[in-house]
């Protein structure tokens, strides 16, 4: 029987893996909990001790929505890149068969027309979450070169703007569509206006995180490329998803759109033709995966976190 240790299990990617992944092969997965702190070396060598994996996904990271990118640039940056090289490392320590690494479409240089996987070290990322973006872009060079000296297998998976259950509702530090959720409930509960960062103009690319949990479970024991973007065909704007949000929570008050307060990265569209060739996953629609996480929300709002 192979062994999945899946980083991050209790966050919004990690969570999403369903106990049927049992069923991919004939291979087995449980389901158990336990707390490392990945940005430790040893704690994160006591992890693949106790687990000893046979495959790694590894979704673990520090993240956070536009404001707190800004003003934590130095933490995000610090955090992300020691949990990445401690996990990175014991793969290679424990002879792990294959490592899915989990990236960001924010590695990417800003102002590029169309991401594709060959253009992440084209240019320097966005200023809003520069820290970040440079933790995580540093995965696709600390896993080549362990591949090029160790013979590390892996693939690094780069999802846009994932959403679902169990993400991180918070109004600080959560991403897109959970903070919204999360500032829709609030202003329909207390019968106040919905304010909305900057213009809502900016294009944004969403991918449901049971998708993309069904999508890495196809790529865990098939021959695959070095790297793959994970996201849908089409694009929408902030506002196109306020009015989901709006709509699906049935607010009614007024929904406000505050110019003085930053956009972030006027778009980031990627290129899914990598995608298409590897998996033939059926993605779920942006209406109807807003509707199942606030469905989630509203069911689980005493311990979301939020």
């Amino acid at each position: 029987m192979n062994r999945v240790l899946v980083t991050g299990g209790q966050g919004l990617i990690g969570s999403a893996f369903s106990d049927d992944f049992t069923k991919v092969g004939s291979q087995n997965y449980q389901r158990k909990k336990y707390r490392f702190d990945l940005r430790n070396q040893s704690s994160t060598y006591s992890m693949f001790d106790v687990h000893r994996p046979d495959y790694v996904i590894h979704t673990a990271a520090k993240v956070g929505g536009l404001g707190s990118n800004i003003n934590n640039q130095a933490e995000y940056f610090y955090d992300n890149l020691m949990i990445n090289t401690n996990v990175i490392e014991c793969c290679r320590l424990f002879k792990v068969k294959k490592l899915i690494a989990f990236s960001s479409t924010c590695i990417f240089p800003d102002g590029l027309e169309t991401l594709t996987e060959d253009t992440i070290h084209d240019g320097q990322p966005h200023m809003s979450n520069y820290g970040y973006s440079h933790a995580k872009r540093m995965i696709d060079v600390q896993i080549k070169t362990y591949n090029k000296q160790y013979g590390l297998n892996y693939v690094s998976v780069i999802p846009c703007n994932v959403y679902g259950p169990n993400d991180n509702f918070s109004l600080e530090h959560g991403h897109v569509i959970p903070s919204l959720i999360h500032k829709t409930y609030l202003a329909k509960n207390d019968n106040t206006n919905l304010e909305i960062w900057g213009t809502g103009k900016p294009l944004r690319e969403f991918i449901y995180s049971k998708d993309v949990a069904k999508i890495v479970e196809e790529l865990l024991y098939k021959e695959t490329p070095d790297s793959i973007i994970l996201s849908p065909d089409k694009s929408v704007t902030i506002s196109d998803v306020v009015d989901i949000i709006v709509d699906e929570m049935k607010f009614k008050g007024d929904v406000i759109y505050n110019t003085d307060l930053p956009d972030g990265q006027f778009k980031k569209l990627t290129s899914n033709e990598r995608l298409k060739q590897c998996s033939d996953v059926k993605l779920t629609s942006l209406r109807n995966g807003i509707r199942q996480t606030i469905k989630w929300f509203n069911k689980n709002y005493d311990f979301a976190r939020k």
